[in-house]
């Protein structure tokens, strides 16, 4: 799918989506226009803000919500940092539950909570997977925020989203997605999986870039949270420039903060495009036939898998030295990287089963640096 949009196809094999998404011609080009009006208009603020309500309406429709449930940010630490700031934890509901397959940030933001009365609490791996029962223990009428992350980064272990939001909302607890790992991959409706927050970012399989990224909440939250971390783009009128009083948007703005990040605003609405045009659903077909092979391909050669056998785009493979054996990969021009001593692989719409047949012979040449079933 679009394999000739991505030049870096021209001279490698590129598996490495989990980390950044190829850069694609219109990508470039929207960093191009970005410099083009800066140069020809100067300063055309009416041009970005309307490129940010661009950005914001594309996120709503990859979630199929409305725009105004969109918080549009610079990365998910601000993100969830603002969301922090609006959490009381005064009073009965000090805890927060999190997983132990979320990305740093994701549990960071909330210890950083402790001091204002926050007591985190850790969801523990067993075997790959965070199984159901360790949330149904923690989750509690003394529960604030169940913090849960879609799809490891680690491993590529992908969670139950569904069953875990149900315990939450038993609990009377709010439920926050980190879908950094699985937007773009597949079809993500938050209503239907009762999700109240979504977080995630432009850099990955949304085939943008860093300084671009977004937060969702559901729509009767919003009026029940006042962050206190913010700036001029969090108020109801951006350009009142009102130095006398704090005014939030009424709508998910008011987790929005400063001057937004605008050039990243051009390269991710271009990536975002990338993925609408094609499609969550095509593109899950195409990534569920990737996967499939690749998992298939390991084991029938004895390798051992770190992924569990739910999961999502990125796939791990154990290894006895994975550093020489990203190198040796490198060698070959075929590019992956590397987390908790695994292999990670992560394709995506541009890549093809010849991508994956490649691989899987270039890791046969490197048998003595990978781990066993044996």
């Amino acid at each position: 799918m679009l394999r000739d949009h991505f030049p870096i196809f021209e001279r490698k094999t590129y598996l490495d989506s989990c980390s950044k998404g190829a850069l694609s011609h219109e990508v470039r080009a929207a960093y191009g226009a970005y410099l083009e009006d800066w140069e020809t208009s100067g300063s055309p603020w009416e041009l970005w803000v309307e490129k940010l309500e661009r950005a914001r309406d594309a996120c709503a429709r990859l979630l199929n919500v409305e725009a105004h449930e969109i918080a549009v940010t610079t990365s998910v630490s601000a993100a969830l940092s603002s969301l922090a700031s609006a959490v009381d934890f005064g009073g009965k509901r000090r805890k927060v539950v999190v997983s132990d397959f979320e990305f740093p940030t994701s549990a960071q933001v909330w210890h950083a909570q402790e001091p204002r009365g926050a007591e985190v609490v850790h969801a523990a791996e067993a075997g790959g997977i965070i199984p159901l029962e360790r949330f149904e223990q923690l989750v509690d009428d003394r529960t604030a925020l169940v913090a849960v992350t879609h799809v490891c980064y680690r491993n590529g272990a992908r969670q139950d989203v569904a069953a875990i939001a149900e315990v939450a909302h038993d609990r009377g607890a709010l439920f926050l997605l980190d879908a950094y790992q699985a937007l773009g991959t597949m079809p993500i409706d938050p209503r239907e999986l009762g999700v109240d927050i979504l977080v995630g970012g432009a850099l990955k399989y949304l085939l943008g870039s860093s300084g671009l990224a977004f937060m969702y909440l559901r729509d009767g939250l919003i009026p029940e949270l006042s962050p206190t971390v913010t700036g001029w783009f969090a108020q109801e009128d951006i350009f009142a420039l009102d130095i006398h009083r704090h005014t939030p948007a009424d709508s998910a703005r008011r987790f929005e903060s400063g001057t937004p990040s605008v050039p990243n605003l051009y390269a991710g609405l271009a990536g975002l495009e990338l993925v609408l045009g094609v499609g969550t659903e095509a593109i899950h077909a195409h990534l569920t036939t990737l996967t499939g092979t690749l998992v298939a391909g390991v084991r029938a050669r004895g390798w051992r898998l770190a992924t569990p056998n739910s999961h999502g785009a990125l796939i791990a493979i154990a290894s006895r030295d994975v550093d020489t054996l990203v190198a040796r990969l490198a060698e070959r021009d075929i590019v992956a990287s590397s987390r908790d001593g695994n292999l990670r692989v992560s394709p995506h719409l541009y890549n093809s089963l010849d991508d994956i047949e490649r691989l899987l012979e270039a890791l046969g040449e490197q048998e003595a640096l990978l781990e066993t079933d044996a």
